[in-house]
């Protein structure tokens, strides 16, 4: 078992996977990546279980996905938390930025939007006659939203061309992920987000409601994603398997060399890590 750092580092890193289905290799790249950066920065590793998206949670998944980490010596610390039990904070959140006047209820149907391109403002000013909310928008500011990431470099969104005024809380009553992270990022006092690159281009938008929330929004790191045949992303969505616990050190051998590392010779999973770790440690340890 990795042993977990007992000091009181600023460091706070959290992974948080969506109980849709088990672990498959595609997430363990994320879970392994943020695990092995807190780890070498005497930080906190949290687990969230992101069960927000009802209709998308798989009974018992949650479970499972603690035992598989466990079965790969990844132990978080802390108690898990779970967003569905978490929900007065959403609203409290929501009611801070509509008293800013920055959120507004939006009618407008999927079919009523551009395929492409930002939300073009249409309930902005007002609801158009004879038609109620379904949704509810958080209005964008304009300007460009400069950060740096860890391992993509410098970026640089215009997040009203690109994405426009968007959804914090959607048509079916549910809150919408851009909110709730950010939410549960600062309640739980997060320094560092390590997680998949194809949430890169959410990170405007979070930073934004960051500032208007009075929450810090950590530093980023964006690892790369694990594609299937077809090049899409390796996702529960497209039916990915789950990782093969009966192998675990080719498992994560297969993930660590996703980050771009030779593989590990190991004997078993301890050595697995405590080599990893003086990798990673030369390489991101700054």
């Amino acid at each position: 078992m990795v042993s977990v750092s007992t000091s009181s580092h600023a460091y706070r890193g959290r992974f948080a996977p969506s109980p849709s289905g088990p672990l498959h290799n595609g997430s363990l790249i994320a879970a392994m990546a943020s695990f092995l950066d807190a780890r070498v920065h005497h930080g906190r590793w949290l687990l969230r279980i992101e069960d927000i998206d009802t209709p998308r949670v798989v009974p018992g998944a949650d479970k499972t996905i603690m035992q598989q980490l466990r079965m790969l010596d990844m132990q978080w610390d802390d108690d898990p938390v779970w967003q569905s039990q978490r929900l007065p904070l959403y609203q409290a959140a929501f009611d801070k930025l509509a008293a800013q006047d920055e959120v507004y209820g939006c009618a407008c149907t999927r079919q009523e939007l551009p395929l492409d391109g930002p939300y073009p403002g249409t309930c902005s000013q007002g609801l158009p006659p004879g038609r109620k909310a379904r949704a509810w928008r958080f209005r964008v500011s304009q300007g460009v939203e400069c950060f740096h990431d860890r391992w993509q470099g410098s970026q640089q969104q215009d997040v009203a061309a690109t994405s426009g005024d968007f959804i914090i809380k959607r048509a079916d009553g549910l809150w919408a992920y851009q909110l709730v992270v950010v939410v549960d990022d600062g309640a739980q006092g997060i320094t560092h987000i390590v997680r998949g690159a194809d949430l890169l281009e959410s990170t405007a938008r979070q930073r934004m409601l960051a500032q208007h929330l009075g929450v810090n929004y950590p530093t980023v790191m964006h690892v790369p994603l694990l594609l299937d045949a077809a090049g899409r992303k390796l996702s529960k969505q497209n039916h990915a398997a789950a990782m093969d616990l009966t192998r675990p050190l080719s498992t994560l051998n297969r993930a660590w060399q996703a980050l771009g590392f030779e593989p590990l010779s190991s004997h078993d999973t301890k050595t697995f890590w405590e080599t990893a770790l003086e990798r990673w440690a030369n390489r991101y340890g700054q």
